[in-house]
């Protein structure tokens, strides 16, 4: 893996890592093993670390610790892991019950990709979605998105409550809403699985890197599902 890791100040408590000069894929793996290993430094006085997709935002105590020692620790772990592979990914399929008042933007998605609903659940359904971050709320899983044939809208009008458990896609992203919130992304099915588990440590079973299968139900299987955990469904 070759490429620079660019350090950028964020005011007096944070840092920018940035993965410049590698492939997207290598981007992204650098950026999280960057995290992971800064964790497991435990640092004394950082406490966030939010990777995306090719950046790393680093939070601290700037009383307990300073600019220049989180650069020092940031350029040796890149340095230490420059070469290592991957963590294995674990795999989570995942019941949807798609189109109707599960999924209400089917046919709006159908239409603005110029293909039938049955093509847009095909494609969904059709592959494994890689989990590239966790976003808002709660640590939703942000996936790559099915290889629909352009990017989708968002709604010209976003919903004030989108039900935990929503299957949504946005631009070329996928993503499942864990918690009741509000939403822009289109909505194309629904899960009975449950995404967020309030007794489990940590609370969500998935990580970045790790996979979904989206498998169509149809609604009289809702009740088949209900009580289940996104834990249930690895495999």
């Amino acid at each position: 893996m070759t490429g620079t890791l660019t350090l950028t100040d964020c005011g007096d408590s944070a840092l920018v890592a940035k993965a410049a000069g590698l492939a997207p894929e290598d981007a992204w793996h650098l950026v999280h093993a960057l995290a992971d290993a800064l964790d497991a430094v435990e640092l004394p006085g950082v406490h966030g670390l939010v990777p995306a997709y090719d950046a790393l935002l680093v939070e601290f105590d700037c009383a307990a610790t300073d600019h220049a020692t989180v650069r020092r620790v940031l350029r040796r772990e890149a340095d230490r892991i420059g070469a290592e592979p991957p963590p294995q990914p674990r795999r989570f399929v995942v019941p949807v019950v798609y189109g109707g008042e599960f999924g209400p933007d089917l046919g709006v998605v159908a239409g603005q990709l110029g293909i039938g609903e049955d093509e847009v659940v095909a494609l969904h359904s059709g592959a494994d979605l890689t989990v590239r971050c966790l976003g808002a709320p709660a640590g939703a899983p942000m996936m790559d998105g099915p290889p629909f044939p352009r990017p989708v809208p968002r709604l010209a009008s976003p919903r004030t409550r989108v039900e935990p458990g929503a299957v949504a896609v946005a631009g070329r992203q996928a993503v499942i809403c864990p918690m009741p919130s509000p939403g822009g992304w289109p909505l194309l099915g629904r899960t009975p699985v449950r995404v967020l588990d309030l007794d489990a440590d940590p609370l969500t079973p998935y990580r970045p890197g790790d996979t979904f299968r989206f498998v169509p139900i149809a609604p009289g299987e809702w009740d088949d599902h209900t009580g289940r955990t996104l834990a249930d469904c690895h495999g």
